[in-house]
């Protein structure tokens, strides 16, 4: 428990009074708004006032004057805020600060030197997204704050106030030179016990499933659930981000953080009893967590709050707190379906690498692939394991010599062929980089892996980051590997190529600065179903998911498996879903490319595909009807200059009716919907495959009831009737 002393001081009729205050720390943030509000009522009443040359404080609201941040300095002079929404105390005093490495700390004895405002107002087009347009619109402030003892030691915090959530960031000028971050001491003061829906803090993987419970309960270093833990590092007790919350009034915040580069990824120490929560950044090797060279911003900090739940996943705060375009045209990529050689490797029907034997890159399977995309309404494929190396995996373990060689193909993969068999039939193909976590190696390859991929007019490439990352003592998610996805990304748009990462650093927003950065993994996936011991992912998964993951950016989830029982290559495993719900993943998990992964051969004579067929994956705009997390979610998107709708609708392990109101249809125009729904009897484990598909005809006017079968769902394509 932490002791502090709080030094009151008045002045009234030319006599000062010092009032010495032991109290613990928690009574003193409690306390002390207090204390600023009773000083500032007795300025006002009796002309009594507080001995200070500069502001005590500042109050910046939403555009809609819902939420307010009031931004203070503590008696000890150390940066604070509240945040409110309405009457109600979100966050109660917590405190701002850095420590670097030497004591060269930013945490107390500060003064606030000036403060600088003004109002953001503007709307920007996304090349590809959930949405078109997006409005820009908020109230910024920015706090400068100077030590008193030591002046050289001055640095700004801005905050900025939107309708669905606020932010703020730590900026520091050039006279700081280079520093090492140590820590950085931001809080998250909670108010009360809320419902969570989170995963572990982890500094390797993000590939953990969710917990529901209170923030109370929250025990995340219990909560390793990933086959590979002993290559993961959990602090004690803490979460990842994006970890979303509702109150008992019935509010939904999601905290998360914006724009991460050139820094280390926050995770969130959990203090239960105190409801407090601290930045804990992924560190290195020897303790610390960033080497930061003046001037710099740290990324944003941010808090998503909403009065209903599809708000969260309709906000598009995590993009507005990002740069603009940096790279400028991107249309050489092009949002798409892809089939892929993939799956059979999980299922154990193939292999990586040819020298095991049953080797799944081969021009012929490939060619087989494009032939079922080119029908299918599928753009391009992926082919995985068709670059030597795949027998080795991590080489001789020398951070720069890695086992893969990015452009030797196995001698039965014929690359050429392969590129022009697809631009016959107007497939695309989709290359594929795995590193076995050796950055430092893949960085030597990457200029004559990206120029080959240029020579064959290869635009898309998924990276993959499995294993322990080598240089030892790095994590995924610090400083270091975040630093090297940007560079990956950068040198990648030089050559006009879009970039799909697994085993990634998570989304933070940067596609809007760096929009070839088009999707990512960061969550447990299709492929858990597959192989993870556990059982795979449970069927409230996809619910909880669309309000935590989703709320970062895009998902390479790789939904539309139809052999649900996995048979007879995994009897032990299976996927935790109704044929339906894998229809409308589609549309409930946003990615502008979308695997359709299953083997060929289930797929064949089977109705359900129609609606991967006819499915959208780039987005005029996207409206969540109705969800709430870990129990089901209803979101509906129009195509990309087009006037069609798609639908899908997910639950978790209960059945639920949902009546779904279609006035996001454009009104006077019929429609026709093709319903794909849980048929007689489905259920997620006992008859997953039972489909129905139903047609009529619809208007914005309309009510649709949907039965949702446990860990069911619904799809729904509108396509107007002049069509």
């Amino acid at each position: 428990m932490r002791v502090v002393r709080l030094w009151t001081e008045f002045s009234n009729s030319g006599s000062l009074f010092f009032i010495p205050l032991p109290l613990t720390r928690h009574f003193y943030l409690w306390i002390m708004p207090k204390i600023l509000f009773v000083l500032t009522l007795l300025a006002v009443v009796t002309g009594c006032k507080m001995k200070t040359a500069k502001p005590a404080s500042q109050v910046l609201s939403s555009p809609d004057g819902k939420l307010n941040v009031t931004v203070f300095l503590t008696a000890n002079g150390t940066p604070a805020y509240m945040l409110k929404h309405e009457e109600s105390m979100l966050l109660d005093t917590s405190l701002l600060g850095l420590r670097f490495s030497g004591g060269i700390n930013f945490t107390e004895g500060f003064e606030i030197s000036g403060t600088e405002v003004r109002t953001i107002d503007e709307t920007w087009t996304q090349p590809w997204g959930e949405q078109r347009q997006i409005r820009d619109h908020g109230n910024e402030l920015l706090v400068k704050l100077n030590n008193k003892e030591l002046p050289e030691r001055s640095f700004s915090v801005r905050f900025r106030a939107y309708d669905d959530g606020v932010a703020f960031r730590y900026e520091f000028p050039q006279n700081i030179g280079n520093v090492v971050l140590q820590d950085e001491d931001t809080e998250f003061n909670l108010t009360a016990d809320h419902l969570c829906w989170w995963g572990p803090g982890d500094w390797d993987i993000t590939e953990h499933l969710y917990t529901t419970s209170r923030f109370s309960e929250i025990d995340a270093t219990k909560k390793r659930n990933h086959p590979s833990l002993a290559q993961t590092y959990i602090p004690e007790n803490a979460v990842n981000t994006p970890i979303t919350m509702r109150t008992s009034e019935g509010l939904y915040l999601a905290f998360h953080e914006a724009a991460l580069i050139n820094y280390s990824d926050m995770t969130l120490k959990v203090d239960t009893q105190s409801l407090l929560m601290q930045a804990e950044l992924v560190g290195r090797a020897d303790g610390m967590k960033a080497d930061l060279e003046g001037p710099f911003n740290t990324p944003w900090r941010m808090i998503q709050v909403a009065e209903r739940a599809g708000d969260l996943i309709e906000s598009s705060l995590i993009l507005n707190l990002n740069e603009p375009n940096k790279i400028g045209d991107v249309s050489y990529f092009k949002p798409t379906k892809y089939a892929g050689i993939w799956w059979d490797m999980h299922l154990g029907r193939r292999g990586w690498d040819m020298e095991g034997g049953n080797h799944g890159a081969t021009t012929a399977y490939a060619k087989e692939m494009m032939d079922f995309a080119a029908a299918n309404n599928i753009g391009a494929i992926l082919v995985e394991g068709w670059n030597t190396g795949w027998a080795s995996w991590f080489g001789d373990g020398r951070p720069e010599q890695g086992p893969f060689d990015f452009v030797t193909p196995y001698p039965d993969y014929d690359l050429a062929e392969v590129v022009r068999y697809g631009r016959e039939k107007g497939v695309d193909l989709i290359m594929h980089h795995e590193t076995s976590s050796m950055p430092l190696a893949y960085e030597k390859w990457m200029d004559s892996a990206f120029a080959l991929m240029q020579y064959h007019g290869i635009h898309t490439v998924k990276t993959g980051y499995v294993g322990t990352i080598i240089p030892k003592g790095e994590y995924h998610h610090g400083q270091f590997m975040i630093n090297h996805f940007r560079k990956v990304v950068e040198h990648a748009a030089t050559f006009n190529i879009a970039v799909n990462a697994h085993e990634p650093i998570k989304d933070t927003g940067t596609r809007r600065t760096w929009p070839n950065e088009i999707s990512r993994e960061g969550l447990r996936g299709q492929e858990f179903n597959a192989w993870c011991p556990d059982g795979g992912n449970p069927p409230e998964h996809a619910s909880i998911v669309a309000f935590t993951r989703m709320l970062g950016g895009p998902i390479d989830y790789t939904p539309g498996i139809f052999d649900i029982k996995l048979k007879p290559y995994k009897p032990d495993n299976q996927v935790n879903t109704t044929l339906a719900q894998q229809l409308a993943l589609y549309v409930v998990f946003y990615g502008p490319v979308q695997m359709v992964p299953d083997l060929l051969e289930n797929y064949q004579d089977q109705p359900g595909l129609q609606f991967i067929r006819d499915v959208a994956v780039d987005w005029e705009q996207t409206r969540v009807l109705s969800g709430e997390p870990g129990d089901f979610v209803v979101i509906a998107r129009q195509q990309r200059s087009s006037d069609r709708w798609f639908l899908g609708a997910v639950s978790d392990e209960n059945a639920r009716t949902l009546d779904v109101s279609l006035d996001f249809l454009e009104p006077g125009k019929r429609y026709t919907a093709r319903i794909y729904r849980d048929g007689e009897g489905a259920h997620w484990n006992d008859n997953p495959t039972s489909l129905a598909i139903e047609e009529r005809e619809v208007d914005a006017g309309d009510l649709i009831t949907l039965a949702l079968a446990p860990g069911g769902g619904a799809a729904i394509s509108f396509i107007p009737v002049s069509q």
